[in-house]
């Protein structure tokens, strides 16, 4: 039974995910043809491929990708996703994120007797969320990583100044002494400077894509001396010292709010261990939650103070340094 249940989900995941993007195969076989078998009308056949472009790109705008440009949120999830080092585009989000949501969904009903069914949508929009938790989670260990590097990464350039090197060469050697993700970031900033682009400006792209306030201190270090003059190298190696020694008070801070964050996970998963449980050891007890429209006020209201409860206890116990 299992077995027929998971391969009805990926045969209904796989439906969705073909569906969304049949276009874009079709457009990408159709150019190719043109360009091997040749077309008697290249003018006409440019125009018409331009159009077709134009009214792909607006028929596949779907209904979530233009509520999220109504309300600006687009570009905040491109930022989110270039910050978490993901070649991804919003529209692939979206469409990753409602092909979770229809198996999520399609999993629940069949799995979930005839009377909790409705919970099933409930579940459908819990697994769409996961695309942008994993988004979020690569973010934030991406930004951990740069974090930890870049202590080094600054006295290692405060060195190659103090040998002679210039500060634009001393960006292009951390490319090949450090790892992911501080090596890819500094070599994207010294190519954009490379190419043309001014280094308060390419050091600027590089503090929108790496939102640090360390890297705020360093940027601003390097445009302060560029334009009063000193002494950088001696600049960078304190600078260095004090993200070290935010990076040790962090940890002691995190230390003594432990018992708080384990708090409010307990406090957040015992309801949802209780529920699970009644709902194995004594289902007509919960069919009340599902089946009633109190029971679903109630249920609703519930999951709503749950989520306040922890958010609240989560700003409790951060404490930033």
């Amino acid at each position: 039974m299992f077995i027929v249940i998971a391969i009805a989900v990926w045969a209904c995941a796989l439906l969705v995910w073909w569906a969304c993007s049949n276009a874009f195969r079709h457009s990408d076989m159709d150019k190719l043809k043109s360009r091997i078998l040749g077309s008697n009308k290249p003018k006409a056949a440019k125009s018409s491929v331009t159009g077709s472009l134009i009214q792909r790109d607006e028929t596949n705008t779907l209904l979530a990708i233009k509520f999220l440009r109504r309300f600006k949120l687009q570009s905040k999830l491109q930022d989110l996703l270039e910050q978490a080092g993901l070649k991804w585009s919003t529209h692939k989000l979206v469409n990753i994120s409602l092909v979770a949501v229809v198996a999520g969904w399609a999993a629940a009903w069949l799995i979930l007797p005839g009377q909790f069914r409705k919970a099933s949508y409930l579940a459908g929009l819990a697994t769409g969320t996961f695309p942008l938790m994993y988004v979020v989670r690569t973010r934030n260990a991406r930004m951990r990583r740069f974090e930890e590097l870049f202590p080094d990464s600054l006295e290692f350039v405060a060195r190659s100044m103090r040998a002679g090197h210039a500060f634009s060469v001393s960006l292009e050697m951390i490319q090949r002494e450090f790892q992911e993700p501080l090596a890819g970031e500094f070599r994207r900033t010294f190519e954009e400077h490379n190419l043309g682009l001014p280094l308060d400006v390419a050091l600027q792209k590089l503090a929108q894509r790496i939102p640090s306030l360390d890297v705020h201190f360093f940027i601003s270090a390097v445009l302060l001396q560029k334009r009063t003059g000193g002494n950088l190298a001696e600049i960078l190696d304190k600078l260095a010292y004090v993200i070290r020694e935010r990076f040790k008070l962090r940890g002691r801070i995190r230390a003594i709010s432990a018992h708080g964050r384990m708090t409010g996970g307990a406090l957040t998963c015992i309801p949802i261990a209780v529920a699970l449980i009644m709902f194995y050891v004594n289902p007509d007890y919960v069919k009340f939650f599902f089946m009633d429209e109190v029971g679903n006020i109630m249920l609703g209201a519930a999951v709503v103070l749950q989520i306040v409860g922890y958010t609240i206890i989560k700003q409790i116990v951060k404490i930033e340094v």
